[in-house]
């Protein structure tokens, strides 16, 4: 057990200061050490462990500000971090195992190097193909063979133009992301106002309105653990859009979901009436794609003062590759971690193969770190009027993987078991078996982890409303 005595965490104390805590609390943090979870050449599991850490200092933070009590100290368990970092391959659905990358998702051999595609989503699959001039039924070996004797760049460059998602695998150091220009965390406040208290409340969230405009991992995470400390929230899709059902299972606990037609008149008229009594809103798109919507920061704010918009993208939000589409597999090729991550020698394959981190850990990092950042920005709003914008990227972290967490020497701790941090729900979806949160609760009446007060549901079925 790391002991709330000795000297703070160094990634856990990089994260607090970057969302802007008061160091002294750093000494509420304590963690419990296990063996062998999150194995990597790169310190994931720092990363992982810290961003829950501060996730849950900042829970018990605003659960004590609400109470006008002292800050408890949270004892954050290893083994459960490192489960909930692989939530989605936990998950079974009636006994299933999901799919969690496509046959065309992938690393590829290009002339030159490799690439990393993602065609999980059938308009991203088709888009591939198209860029590449390949049939839409084309399989893995029609895509490898049309690889194979281009180099690496002009195949990013060419599937980028066409709409797909494919990037380069490049050497640490050699990466186009500026990643020694990106924060981990940005945040301001804007404009002026009456503070807005919470009341005492059993969980640090409840009674907060959360309007979920995200997809895939990293948001729903963040939207997802604030849904676990009490939060109303409410996620909205476009119509048509398209979602695997397999990962809205995964981060879908606590949440309600509905569809709008934000490009439609009424759409628009139901999002603004959830806007005027939203506390948090939450955007996971590329910079700039809702603004048309009305849900520029900004605007938002002009609109309704007192509103915390906490917004993540992919590759940042200033440079060349600011407007491009990006998952986590392609945030690690792209910044030389899947080159990092390779194969040992020994092991390696004969065309050195890339390789990747033990969990989309740039995806669940990111997501606790905006759910911190949120219940950070709720108790500054208990003080301070006005709004808070928060935004992170994916890159952002992937940089302070690379650059800004050194490997801590830990005791050996028990050797990693998943098992007491799986756990099995009914559901509409079907039976469900998933991780556990890592969220440390600080509360002695609560038995075990906190758990989310309802099952994922159908995706966008519930009626577009606050409960």
């Amino acid at each position: 057990m790391t002991r709330s005595d000795a000297a703070p965490d160094p990634a856990t104390a990089h994260a607090w200061t970057a969302l802007g805590g008061d160091p002294a609390l750093l000494g509420n943090v304590a963690y419990r050490a296990v063996s062998g979870g999150l194995p990597a050449r790169l310190p994931v599991a720092e990363l992982a462990r810290a961003t829950v850490g501060v996730c849950s200092l900042a829970a018990a933070e605003l659960r004590a500000r609400r109470s006008g009590g002292a800050v408890p100290e949270v004892r954050v368990d290893e083994g459960a971090v490192a489960t909930a970092f692989v939530s989605e391959r936990h998950l079974r659905i009636d006994g299933r195992r999901p799919t969690n990358f496509a046959p065309l998702s992938g690393f590829w051999r290009a002339a030159d190097g490799w690439v990393r595609t993602h065609a999980n989503y059938p308009h991203h699959r088709a888009r591939l193909l198209a860029a590449l001039g390949l049939s839409g039924d084309s399989g893995p070996d029609e895509l490898a063979a049309a690889l194979a004797g281009r180099p690496a760049r002009a195949i990013q460059e060419t599937v980028y133009a066409g709409g797909g998602l494919a990037v380069a695998v490049t050497e640490p150091g050699e990466s186009e992301i500026p990643l020694g220009e990106l924060p981990l965390v940005e945040s301001r406040w804007i404009g002026e106002g009456a503070p807005r208290p919470l009341p005492e409340a059993a969980l640090p969230a409840s009674g907060v309105r959360v309007l979920d405009l995200t997809r895939v991992i990293a948001g729903p995470v963040a939207t997802r653990t604030l849904a676990l400390l009490g939060a109303d929230v409410l996620r909205v899709d476009f119509p048509g859009l398209p979602e695997a059902p397999d990962a809205h299972a995964d981060t879908g606990f606590g949440k309600r979901s509905a569809a709008l037609d934000l490009g439609a008149p009424e759409g628009r008229r139901t999002l603004e009436a959830l806007l005027a009594d939203a506390d948090v809103v939450v955007t996971g798109y590329r910079p700039g794609a809702l603004d048309r919507f009305g849900l520029a920061p900004d605007a938002l704010l002009e609109r309704h003062p007192g509103l915390i918009v906490a917004q993540l993208c992919a590759w940042g939000w200033s440079g060349p590759w600011a407007g491009r589409r990006g998952f986590d597999s392609l945030v690690q090729a792209a910044t030389g971690i899947a080159a990092i991550e390779a194969k040992a020698e020994a092991d390696a394959d004969a065309d050195g193969h890339p390789g990747v981190l033990p969990a989309q850990a740039l995806d669940h990092g990111t997501g606790y770190l905006l759910a911190a950042g949120v219940l950070r920005g709720l108790t500054g709003r208990q003080e301070v009027g006005g709004g808070r914008h928060l935004r992170l990227s994916l890159a952002g972290t992937a940089s302070w993987l690379l650059r800004g967490i050194a490997p801590v020497p830990r005791g050996g701790g028990p050797a990693y078991d998943p098992a007491p941090w799986l756990a099995e729900t009914v559901s509409g979806l079907g039976t469900l078996r998933y991780a556990c949160s890592p969220i440390a609760f600080p509360d002695g009446s609560v038995d075990g982890p906190l758990d989310w007060a309802r099952p994922p549901g159908r995706l966008g079925v519930d009626a577009p409303r606050w409960l």
